[in-house]
Order: C-alpha cells, then structure tokens, then sequence
C-alpha cells in the first residue's frame, strides 16, 4: 500500500514539473529552440514555438483586400513615440497614402458604384470630430496653398462621389490618424506646444484633391490648434517627389523591365484569363478592352463598400472573379520582390526624397528647430518604392490611409548622438531597414544610429549599380 501511494505520488509530481517546464517555455522565462525571428517588434520578435515543417500559408484574397481597405472599426494599436525614457523626441516626418477613394476607372457598361461623398457626421464611419472639421474647412480662406492647391475643394462634396474623390471613410481614417498621432507626439512627447508656428512644420501634397483633403484631415486633429494662418501647402508636381531630381534615365529603364516582368506574369495566369473572359462577356465587350479598364480598382471599390458588384442583363460579376483577380495581384507583389527589377527602380526613385529626408533630420540634430514635424500626402506608388527601398520586404502594399514614420530622437546622456525609428502603420520596422539589420544584432538600443540612414542615403544606395552618385547611378548602364 506503501509502495502505490509513494508511486502515485511521484507520479503527480513528474506531471506537475513537466506542466510547469512547458508553462516556462510559453512565457520565454526558460530559453527554447529552436528560435526564430518574425521581423517585426524589435522588442517582442521571438516565436513562442518553433516553426514547423509546413508549406508556407495560401494567400486569402478577401482577408487581404480587407486589410486594404482599412475600415475605421477599432481603436487601432501602433508602437509610435516608444524610447527609453532618458531619450527625446526632436523630429517627426510622416509619409501618408490618401484615404479611401472612389475608383479611378470604371468597368464598360456598367453601373458606376452608388456611393455618396458628401460628408454626413451621422453616417457611418463617422468621427467626433468630423462635423467640426466640415465647419474648419469652409473657412479655409486664409491658407498658403502653393499654385491649383488653391483652386481644390478642401473638402469632398459630391452627392455622387467623382472619379479619384475621397470619400467619407477616407476623410475618417486621416481624422483617425490625426487623432493617434496627436495622442503620442503633441500629448505626450510635446513635438509642438500651443504657441506652435508655420516655420515648425513642412507640409507637401501632391496636386490631386485626395491628397490634399487627407492632409487637411489629419492636421485637423493632429495640430494643438488648426490655424488656416499657419498652414503653408507645397505643391508636389511628381507622385514620387522628386522635386528637382526628377532626370533620371535609368530608373524610367528599370520601370519599363518591371512593367515587362509584370506582363509576363499576367499572360501566364490561365485562371486570370479565364476570369477576364467571363467577365467580358458578362458585360459586352472584347476582353481587352476589360483588361484595360483595371477591373480590379473598380470592384474594390465594390468591396470596400459592402456594395454589390455590378450586374448585366447576362449576369453578375461575383465574388469568384473578385478573388482570382485579387489573388493575381497578390502573387504579382510576392514575384516582385524576388525578382528585385523593382527594387532596382525604387532605388533611383526614391533617392531624392530620402535625401530630402535625411539632410532635414541632419539639420535638426544639428540643433535647428524648424521644420520640425513634416506630413507628405501621396499615393501607393509614392509609398511602395520608399519601402523597397528601404529594404521592409516584409511590409504589405500600402493600404488606404498607410503612414510611414520617421522618428529621430536625442540620447538624453548623450546629447550629440542622434538615433531614428522607422514605423509602418505603427508597427516599428526599423530593424527590418536594410542598413540596419546588422545593428539590431549587435546592439541593445531600440533604435538605429542617424548616421546608418544618412550612409545608407547618402552612399550605399547607388552600390547595386556600381556608383558613387546618384547621378552616375541614373546614367550607368548594367553590365
């Protein structure tokens, strides 16, 4: 009897140890292996259990084409303002992409989407602050607005929305990110104090009403006080912001490789085909002429909505066609980053912002206190290459309303060593930078030396193509 009781109890206690040993390994306090790293968090990257040997996940057309469409639902996380508590906040340049927007092209013979752009606080999505901003925005008289910036309606207004227009939903995610960005760097780091002033701030869209409305939006919420007064608008004539940097043959070279690269891809999908020539015939027309409408920028705009696809009198296009299309693109941005044409491109196409970017952060490290916080409002195709450029291989194609971020902040025990933080959509990416990487591995510091970024912009950009320059690189021809 002895002997069972002693036996059972050594069996419960293998059992408790065995339960506390896996319990220590899900809470990281015992190391397991292997470990792997996600590339996101800095702070928090490791796997809880050690990845298995699987195929990698199917791409979910509809998941991703929700997270596209970045429907203002939740309070939304973000990892923005993050630093030790001796370090300061000095400088803070955003990159948006527009809001929501009614499409650009329109499939033949069919019923343009029913959406209203008029601004209706009590329509959904709405914001607390979107009635007050209607208001501001019709008082916008006294603004600096660089050449057509003056001419553009602040605000969106049609009843039924134009082609390109931002919609109620775009006018809200930028209030939303406003809002978020206010809560971080004017409430708590103090960016900018009430008495703020114009020289403070470096504001520049592009010359399309959806950039500017989604700029307007989110300064509204962003700024501890929106004065028209202060607001100073550039006008930015190229969507890559190339300002007066723009000659540049060798990128227009890898552009043409990547658009043939894309061509290739397309004329090889026979499920795409196939779905072209359905829906061409749903519709009426040869099957060129819907490729060429992009089909795709049209039924997201379906999609987004929660409004049906559209119907003929032979039938409807439906979600089946919607997933094949969405899954090509999906597949084409996956392509695109193995095959680095793009990247090549990106490279030369986004040098002249960086470098922007980067002798502005120099200046302020320097000490000068103007320019301070600096908003672009741009589109997908000025984000996309700035993240390839990057080297953020792992980041999505910008969403609706995306941000990227850069931080810089001044070592409080150091006061002439400067450190940057790179964010997207409020996820810290900075150790996914190409020039960064390395740092991250051997350094404990949640942040990357400005000077990594300045060699990186200044330098190592042009070393794929054999360069010192940026102006050799956009000339020098591949061997």
């Amino acid at each position: 009897m002895l002997f069972r009781n002693r036996f059972l109890f050594l069996l419960a206690l293998a059992a408790l140890l065995a339960f506390l040993s896996l319990s220590l390994q899900f809470l990281h306090l015992i190391p397991v292996n292997p470990i792997k790293e996600d590339g996101l968090n800095p702070k928090s990257r490791k796997r809880i259990m050690p990845d298995l040997l699987t195929e990698p996940p199917a791409i979910d057309p509809v998941y991703e084409a929700r997270v596209y469409c970045n429907i203002p639902t939740i309070a939304e996380r973000s990892m923005e303002g993050y630093a030790p508590h001796y370090f300061k906040l000095v400088s803070v340049q955003v990159l948006i992409r527009h809001g929501d927007r009614y499409p650009l092209y329109a499939i033949p013979k069919t019923k343009r989407p029913d959406i209203d752009c008029t601004l209706l606080p009590n329509r959904k999505p709405s914001h607390p602050q979107l009635e007050a901003f209607i208001k501001h925005m019709s008082k916008g008289s006294t603004a600096q607005m660089d050449g057509t910036l003056s001419s553009l309606p602040r605000y969106p207004s049609h009843s039924l929305c134009e082609m390109g227009e931002l919609t109620q939903t775009g006018v809200v995610q930028h209030l939303r990110n406003g809002q978020l960005l206010r809560e971080i760097y004017i409430n708590k780091h103090k960016l900018l104090l009430n008495d703020w002033t114009a020289k403070q701030l470096y504001l520049e869209t592009t010359g399309k009403s959806r950039t500017l409305q989604s700029a307007l939006a989110l300064l509204y919420t962003f700024l501890p006080d929106f004065d028209w007064k202060k607001i100073n608008m550039r006008h930015q004539w190229s969507t890559i912001f190339c300002s007066g940097s723009c000659d540049c043959p060798m990128r227009n070279h890898y552009l043409e490789e990547e658009q043939r690269r894309q061509y290739s891809l397309r004329v090889k999908n026979n499920d795409l085909e196939r779905i072209y020539v359905d829906m061409a015939k749903i519709v009426g027309i040869p099957t060129r002429q819907l490729r060429a409408s992009n089909p795709i920028d049209s039924l997201l705009c379906y999609f987004c909505h929660n409004v049906s696809f559209p119907c003929t009198k032979t039938g409807c296009i439906g979600m089946e066609h919607f997933k094949v299309i969405k899954r090509h693109q999906l597949e084409d941005e996956r392509e695109r980053q193995e095959k680095k044409l793009y990247f090549l491109y990106a490279l030369l196409a986004t040098h002249p912002l960086l470098n922007q970017t980067v002798n502005r952060l120099q200046r302020i490290a320097e000490g000068k206190k103007e320019e301070i916080f600096v908003l672009h409002s741009a589109h997908d195709v000025t984000l996309s290459p700035v993240l390839s450029a990057l080297g953020i291989t792992e980041a999505r194609f910008p969403r609706f309303a995306a941000r990227l971020v850069f931080e810089l902040w001044q070592d409080g025990k150091r006061p002439k060593e400067h450190f940057i933080r790179i964010l997207y959509n409020g996820a810290d990416v900075t150790f996914q930078t190409s020039f960064c990487k390395d740092y991250y591995k051997r350094s404990s510091k949640p942040m990357c030396p400005l000077e990594k970024f300045v060699s990186f912009v200044k330098r190592d950009m042009f070393l794929v193509f054999n360069s010192t320059s940026y102006y050799d690189a956009c000339r020098r021809r591949p061997l």
